[in-house]
Formats: C-alpha cells, sequence, structure tokens
C-alpha cells in the first residue's frame, strides 16, 4: 500500500510538504505542487479519508434522506438514489443513504453527528417537518421536490414542478376529444402525508382541466389489484361516460390495463390511458403507455450538481425546473364516437 511517505520520496520533497498540498493549507509553488500531484497520480496514492476530513473539516459525505415507504413505489426511488450516488462520486463525494421514515428526528442526528456536509431531500411534503431544522442548521440542502415555502433551499423537480405533467396529460386527452375523465392516483396515505409531486399533480390537473372544460374524477389507490378493481367499479357507476384515464401509480398501471381488458374495454379504441412514471414503467406494461416521463436520472444529477456549487461556495438557492414532455405511444387514442 503506497503511504503519503513513499508519495514524498517519490516527488523529492517533505512529507509535509505532500501534506500541504493536499489539504492546500498553506501556499506551495506551482512547480512544485505539479511535481506532488504527478507522483500520487503515478504512485496511485489515495490519501486516507479520515485525514482528508481533519484537513478540510469536510467529511465528504452526502446525506440522502429517501424514506423507503410500503406506499410509494420503490424502484424509481432507487433509481434516483443511484444516481445522486454515482454523480456524487464524480465529485469526490460518498453518500450516506437514511431510509427510516424518522423525518425531524433523522436530520437531528445528521447534523447532530457531523456525519455529513450537506443533505439531499427527497419525498417532500408541502409543509414537511424536516425543512425548519434545516434551515437554522444552515447546512447546504437540496430538494428532490417542492414544498410550499422555497426559502433557503435549492429544490430540482419538474417544469411547473408535477402541476406541469397533469396539465399535459390533461391537454392531451382534451386534443383527442375525451371530455370525461378519471385520475388514478396515489395510494390515500400519500395525500393524507400532503406529499407536495402527488398533491400538485391533481392541482394542475384539475386546473387545466376547467379551462378546457373537461369533466374530472379523481381516485386514489393502493395500486392492488382487489384495490384498482374496486376503484374502477365505483369510477364507471359514478361516470359511465368517462373515456380518459390518467394514472398516476405506477403499481396500478397492470391492474388497471388487465381490468380494463376484462371489462372488455379496449384500449385505446374505448379508453385512452396516460401515465405520469418512469420510461421503464411505460414501455414494459402489455400496452406501451402514452406517459409524462419522470426524469429520474437527471433530476438526481442537477441535485448533487446544485449540492456540491452550494458547498463550495458557487452557488444561491434556486428552484431548477425540469421540462417535462409527453412521448404518444399505443394507449391513447381519439374519444369513441
Amino acid at each position: 500500500m503506497v503511504t503519503l511517505a513513499d508519495g514524498a520520496q517519490y516527488a523529492g520533497v517533505s512529507a509535509s510538504t505532500v501534506s500541504y498540498v493536499l489539504s492546500g493549507k498553506r501556499p506551495i509553488s506551482e512547480g512544485t505542487k505539479q511535481r506532488v500531484e504527478r507522483s500520487i497520480r503515478e504512485l496511485g496514492y489515495l490519501p486516507n479519508a479520515g485525514a482528508r476530513a481533519l484537513a478540510s473539516s469536510r467529511s465528504n459525505i452526502i446525506a440522502l434522506m429517501m424514506p423507503l415507504r410500503t406506499d410509494m413505489y420503490v424502484p424509481v426511488m432507487m433509481e434516483i438514489a443511484i444516481a445522486v450516488a454515482t454523480n456524487a462520486r464524480e465529485h469526490g463525494f460518498d453518500v450516506l443513504m437514511l431510509t427510516g421514515e424518522e423525518g425531524p428526528s433523522a436530520v437531528r442526528r445528521v447534523i447532530g453527528s457531523g456525519l455529513a456536509d450537506a443533505v439531499i431531500l427527497m419525498d417532500v411534503e408541502l409543509d414537511d417537518g424536516r425543512l425548519p431544522l434545516l434551515r437554522e442548521s444552515g447546512r447546504p440542502a437540496v430538494l428532490i421536490g417542492l414544498p410550499s415555502r422555497t426559502t433557503g433551499f435549492t429544490c430540482v423537480d419538474l417544469d411547473l414542478d408535477f402541476a406541469g405533467a397533469g396539465a399535459l396529460c390533461v391537454e392531451h386527452l382534451a386534443g383527442l376529444g375525451h371530455r370525461e375523465i378519471a385520475v388514478i392516483g396515489e395510494a390515500p396515505a400519500v395525500y393524507e402525508r400532503k406529499t407536495g409531486f402527488a398533491e400538485r399533480t391533481v392541482d394542475g390537473l384539475r386546473s387545466r382541466a376547467r379551462q378546457l372544460g373537461l369533466r374530472v374524477l379523481h381516485r386514489p389507490c393502493e395500486g392492488t389489484y382487489a384495490a384498482m378493481a374496486s376503484a374502477l367499479g365505483q369510477i364507471f357507476t359514478e361516470r359511465p361516460g368517462i373515456t380518459g384515464f390518467v394514472v398516476q401509480n405506477e403499481q396500478a398501471v397492470e391492474p388497471l390495463l388487465g381490468l380494463l381488458r376484462q371489462d372488455r374495454r379496449a384500449v385505446p379504441e374505448d379508453v385512452s390511458v396516460v401515465a405520469v412514471c418512469p420510461e421503464q414503467v411505460a414501455l414494459q406494461g402489455s400496452v406501451r403507455l402514452t406517459s409524462v416521463t419522470i426524469p429520474a436520472r437527471e433530476m438526481a444529477r442537477q441535485a448533487v450538481d446544485h449540492l456540491i456549487a452550494k458547498i463550495e461556495g458557487r452557488a444561491d438557492d434556486e428552484v431548477v425546473l425540469l421540462e417535462p414532455e409527453l412521448v404518444t405511444r399505443a394507449s391513447s387514442g381519439p374519444a369513441p364516437a
């Protein structure tokens, strides 16, 4: 294993000079600095992480708070988490994942321990109890999602947040002649927590539907086959004229398509289905879904890049909005005559 002393001997300098080059605590001539850096690269010397932290007063660790709740679609959460870890590593940071449903207590633990230089929050609620603690701490933070108040944070989300995604779905169905639409939403607990992305999607969808003169029926759903069967039965009992569905619940997609087939309602000839979901969900179903894609990897990349900029003092708080895009596939067509 290559040591700091080996690097110093190879470069022809003292061990303290190598240490100063690595920590930046003292000015070193450019020629000496380049010689030390070249020696480090050629020998493959990796400074001890603990020593780096002591030298720089940083841990080079980002805390990712990602509660893995049973009512959330875990694959897309994990896609974001993997992208966060990969991009953080490119900046020389490691990621500490906190997956419990601890809320503010997890923030207290991370801040109190000094384990992490900064925090990324997922599953952001409109009035999130974790945010006041982060604001008070002054710790750099980025939210993937939008709370009701964004002051003091950088936030990454879809353009017009998820409200824009909901509006796109309505506009697409309205353009095909559909006048009555049902929305299959997330599990009821997601709305009870006032989770930002779910609330905003429905708000944007309803607002655009009113402008276009469409009728909308929203039903939360656990996403199981039994729950979907119950919800679908109620929907067609209350609004038998519904010809368009918007689904914002990845787990409900296949149960919905299967139940429509069972009810002899062809997609898209009798009923059109549009989803707000990751691309792999839209492409791998029994019908290729028209969808507004959740750009999980790009949201993660933007979150990490902006967080690193904040750690290094190169960025102020801002709201970063990614443009949603609706891709038309086999699940949507003209409303039946």
